[in-house]
């Protein structure tokens, strides 16, 4: 396996995302002593990340095709890479604090406007990797379900062991933020999060929902999988 590692880019990310990420990413998370130091830090790394550095308008850096890397890490929690029985049933559910809750199968996601990238991929682990990413945005999800005023947040699940990930709603109505369906011209690979993933280069990888079943929105801040043990909520870049 090829990995295209930027020392520079990972040393500001691990900068951002803090030492919870940084002693995950080397496999040990100091035990119950440290926990509650790094969710501290965690906690003020997301202020700074959602207050400070976001910006709707910042678009990452686009590259061109030919830059893309001859291959791309993939990563799920389930023991065996997640598939489903039967395909063809599968639907997207939108539900939560919406006026209009819906049930969307992947051919609904691609009669709508697609947007396509090509961008950088940050792990916090430390690699990156260049790809093309083929999607709706989920600002056109939201303007379809329609958000009531107390919606705040966005609650991402997946099918991988109900793997999940709390978005803000500013975050998700980013414009580069997509719910992508293909990757490198071609249909998305079970092992990237077919058939539908969540994907944004301005968010760590970890913060990017694969195999996508529900998007609830939420008044509280719901958590996540990483979240829960410590990663940095916010998981900008």
């Amino acid at each position: 396996m090829t990995e295209s590692t930027d020392r520079r880019a990972f040393l500001r990310l691990a900068a951002g995302a803090g030492p919870a990420a940084l002693a995950a990413a080397c496999g040990w998370d100091g035990g119950n002593a440290v926990r509650p130091r790094l969710l501290d830090v965690s906690r003020l790394n997301d202020w700074v990340g959602e207050h400070i550095l976001f910006s709707p308008r910042r678009l990452a850096r686009t590259y061109d095709p030919s830059e893309r890397s001859p291959s791309f890490p993939s990563y799920f929690i389930s023991p065996t890479m997640p598939t489903l029985a039967d395909p063809a049933a599968w639907r997207l559910r939108v539900d939560g604090l919406v006026r209009n809750p819906l049930t969307l199968a992947l051919q609904d996601l691609r009669d709508m406007p697609p947007t396509a990238y090509t961008v950088k991929h940050h792990c916090v682990e430390g690699w990156s990797g260049i790809a093309t990413w083929l999607g709706v945005p989920v600002a056109a999800i939201v303007q379809r379900c329609r958000p009531l005023p107390a919606a705040r947040y966005v609650n991402f699940v997946s099918f991988d062991a109900d793997y999940s990930n709390g978005w803000d709603l500013a975050s998700a109505l980013h414009p580069q933020t997509i719910l992508a369906y293909a990757m490198n011209d071609a249909v998305l690979p079970a092992a990237h999060g077919a058939p539908l993933r969540l994907y944004s280069p301005t968010k760590l990888g970890y913060k990017l929902t694969k195999y996508l079943v529900r998007m609830t929105f939420t008044a509280t801040r719901p958590g996540g999988y990483w979240e829960d043990q410590g990663y940095p909520w916010f998981g900008g870049i």
